[in-house]
């Protein structure tokens, strides 16, 4: 079989994105929507592919002259989904610690408009032992600070030679927190006053948001894929449909004339405050998660898809979500409504088997995050509380009741065991006090401010509420106190 790039003829634009890191997400994600906005005729844009660390091989896409396949799969608005497309918009991939001036002529690009970066979560990180004399720095801070540093140099400061910064690290406050470490670096590295200027000024660290589930390459199912499209492609990528992409600026507009995506009508927003956004995924997408998951497991089930083709939990999913996550968020409600219906959607994607393990991983810290604001702001605006979130509690504390293990507890479901991960004061805590009565337990938990950051036994009728669900939880079994709560 041909390989992908044998298949299309590729054009090769302006390079006006350098982007750190190569991995599947990019390339699902941002290499995805560039495509499409190139083939709408709203963006004329090439990509710069730079390695960001010196293990991995850039092979692949030098072999396939950086085209690949993306694959979308899922629902979208009720029906079932599939989308392929050959991305055609990467030009090129540098690594900087085999190439250096390779990678650094980039930086004397008059072209160059933007950099987006995804260097996980710990590539956006102020390392006090980086040298600017390295080629590259070590970190991606200082790689960042080392190239717009030369940047600087080469335009002689020039005001519009500055780039528009779009960090997609999975941390709050990316953009800002880049921007600190890059200027911290600079200090350290006793970079002129003028260059700090510059690079505060003239540049736009911009915080983001980004929301897509990218599956990567399909290792079982590849060679079926590939018979089905008619080449060979290394570097296939699959997804799902479902993707945001919220970009906060102090002026966004000037932003969206750089990076007009969202004219090709992709699910891009630019604004001043992403916060709304990320409240709205936080409350209803990862709260759906963290509400209903371990109640779903101790019904016997094991994968979201199983949990939203059961008929009880599919319902307290649809409860939770529209009636008691939703009116807490702070968006227009045709907005939350939307986004409401997305996440259904999602969680109902044939093409993902996403385990309700995986997910249930210290499961107190996200319902801390996720569900606890919820239910406090419900108390203190309606006077009431929501009757499944703190069922969702009382599941909670059921899972984590379990015996001890090496770093972790052994729960058990139908006879067989599974394990329990979180903190280590979590897991003590449900060592000691796992067996204690239904009251005396919920009491001591919600009582542990180290845990919720308050005595949650002073929230009105709260404890109550949940000792009164765990109870019915040990006397009717998971799914028995689901079917119950729901009447």
């Amino acid at each position: 079989m041909d390989p992908v790039n044998r298949k299309v003829q590729k054009t090769y634009r302006p390079v006006n994105i350098l982007q750190y890191g190569e991995g599947n997400f990019l390339r699902g994600f941002m290499e995805y929507m560039v495509d499409v906005a190139n083939e709408k005729g709203v963006f004329d844009g090439g990509v710069q592919l730079v390695k960001p660390i010196p293990y991995g091989s850039l092979e692949p896409f030098a072999e396939q002259d950086c085209v690949y396949t993306v694959i979308l799969r899922g629902k979208k608005n009720g029906a079932r989904y599939v989308e392929k497309r050959i991305i055609t918009c990467v030009n090129g991939a540098v690594s900087p610690y085999e190439e250096y001036e390779a990678y650094a002529a980039f930086a004397k690009s008059p072209e160059l408009k933007l950099v987006v970066s995804n260097t996980t979560e710990a590539g956006i990180v102020y390392d006090a032992c980086d040298d600017i004399a390295k080629k590259p720095p070590e970190s991606y801070p200082g790689k960042l600070t080392k190239f717009l540093y030369e940047r600087y140099q080469f335009f002689s400061g020039a005001k519009d030679k500055g780039l528009i910064i779009l960090p997609m690290e999975l941390i709050d406050k990316n953009g800002e927190t880049l921007k600190s470490c890059c200027l911290r670096l600079a200090q350290r590295w006793n970079l002129p006053a003028d260059f700090t200027e510059w690079l505060a000024g003239c540049n736009v660290f911009c915080n983001t948001l980004v929301d897509r589930i990218i599956t990567g390459y399909p290792k079982g199912e590849a060679g079926a894929l590939e018979r089905e499209l008619g080449y060979s492609d290394k570097l296939l990528v699959t997804g799902e449909p479902f993707a945001l992409w919220v970009i906060e600026s102090d002026n966004p507009a000037a932003v969206a004339e750089e990076f007009p995506l969202d004219r090709a009508g992709l699910p891009v927003v630019f604004t001043d405050d992403l916060q709304p956004y990320r409240q709205r995924k936080v409350r209803i997408l990862n709260g759906a998660h963290t509400s209903s998951v371990l109640a779903a497991y101790l019904s016997g089930l094991d994968t979201v898809l199983d949990m939203m083709q059961n008929e009880t939990m599919r319902l307290f999913i649809e409860r939770v979500v529209y009636h008691e996550l939703a009116p807490m968020v702070p968006l227009p409600d045709k907005e939350v409504r939307a986004f409401a219906d997305s996440v259904m959607e999602r969680f109902e994607n044939p093409f993902i088997k996403h385990s309700l393990l995986s997910i249930a991983l210290n499961s107190v810290s996200k319902f801390k995050a996720r569900i606890l604001p919820t239910i406090l702001e419900t108390q203190e605006k309606t006077g009431a509380l929501p009757v499944l979130l703190c069922f969702s509690m009382a599941a909670l504390i059921a899972f984590y009741s379990g015996k001890p293990g090496e770093n972790k507890l052994i729960g058990t479901r139908d006879g067989e065991s599974y394990d329990i991960m979180d903190d280590a004061p979590v897991l003590a805590f449900f060592e000691k006090s796992g067996a204690l009565p239904a009251g005396r337990l919920t009491r001591e938990f919600l009582s542990r401010d180290d845990f919720w950051g308050r005595d949650l036994t002073l929230l009105p009728g709260f404890s109550d509420a949940v000792a009164d669900a765990l109870q019915s939880i040990r006397d009717n079994g998971m799914a028995g106190a689901v079917e119950r709560v729901l009447r």
